[in-house]
């Protein structure tokens, strides 16, 4: 009994300075790592958040854009930051859901070394084909790949990005053969679908919507359960028969796994009244975001079940990354 209660007044000991802490947070500026450089979608809607943020908990966020690795090299950076919810970060899909299956060495575990706050927002992925294409249609897509094995190419924003697992994904479904062609981001891989040297490609809303509305891109599908509000016209997969290729690239914010629980309330109720704001709301609508704005613990589960599912897809098609 002893023991147990010079344990329990150690802990308590321990725990007394964070309260004070957190009672005054934030008293200086949080960094919030956005993990891809300025100006890219990512970075537009962590700054309407930020913007948000910052007037509803009363303190100044910062953006810090450090890119690398599909974004590994920003939120690696988060986990391994002071626990004290002065730096936070934006995370993407790719580092918390699907980097975990696809490399053989993390510089973190997304479960073990990050406090996942909320969901900061959803994107749904496009299925498009450049105008050359004769396709109008999933099925003739489908069709035209069986017909030539091997002859269609894909490009994609870099291996292991949603884009890229969003049509594995259609591959495995639809059994048809069709290259990869990685690029090291949106803008150079859409380049080249406009220019021909691909012949389609999945990718965010957002990246696309410039050359949909010009008419030099065909939309055939979006990956998300309900279609996008920006191309109401255009089907989901699972309108089309192919419930299985659901494809959404979401975006968490995150914090070091030790952050102490009061901060991450507060940082937690900052981020989903944010969200939760028409104005905010309408201004990622506007590219091409849908708000969310979840609980912990549903993000969570969340991030759980997108680890298990994508871990299937990529175990079905042999892709690792060393």
């Amino acid at each position: 009994m002893f023991t147990l209660v010079r344990i329990l007044c150690l802990a308590g000991i321990l725990a007394w300075p964070s309260l004070p802490a957190a009672q005054e947070f934030p008293n200086r500026t949080i960094r919030l790592i956005v993990p891809f450089p300025a100006g890219g979608p990512s970075d537009i809607m962590s700054r309407i958040l930020a913007e948000k943020m910052a007037a509803l908990i009363g303190g100044t966020i910062v953006i810090e854009n450090r890119g690398g690795a599909g974004g590994l090299t920003g939120i690696a950076a988060v986990a391994k930051a002071e626990p004290d919810g002065y730096t936070i970060g934006v995370s993407p899909c790719s580092t918390l859901a699907i980097s975990v299956s696809l490399r053989s060495h993390m510089p973190f575990h997304p479960l073990k070394d990050l406090a996942l706050i909320t969901e900061v927002t959803s994107v749904p992925e496009v299925l498009v084909v450049g105008d050359a294409l004769p396709v109008r249609t999933v099925d003739d897509l489908v069709a035209m790949a069986k017909a030539q094995p091997g002859k269609l190419t894909f490009g994609s924003t870099g291996t292991g990005g949603m884009p890229h697992l969003a049509m594995e994904l259609l591959k495995l479904t639809a059994q048809v053969d069709i290259v990869h062609a990685p690029y090291t981001g949106a803008a150079p891989a859409l380049n080249d679908l406009l220019g021909g040297r691909v012949q389609l490609m999945f990718a965010d809303v957002p990246v696309l919507l410039g050359s949909l509305q010009a008419g030099k891109l065909r939309a055939l599908a979006v990956g998300s359960r309900t279609r996008a509000a920006s191309l109401p016209d255009v089907p989901t997969m699972a309108e089309l028969g192919m419930r299985q290729v659901e494809a959404d690239n979401w975006y968490g914010l995150v914090a070091p796994i030790a952050t102490p629980p009061a901060i991450l309330a507060r940082l937690h109720a900052a981020a989903v009244e944010a969200l939760h704001a028409e104005e905010v709301k309408d201004r990622l609508a506007a590219q091409g975001a849908v708000a969310v704005g979840s609980s912990a613990v549903a993000f969570e589960a969340y991030v759980r079940s997108e680890i298990e599912r994508w871990g299937k897809v990529i175990a079905a098609t042999g892709l690792k990354i060393d």
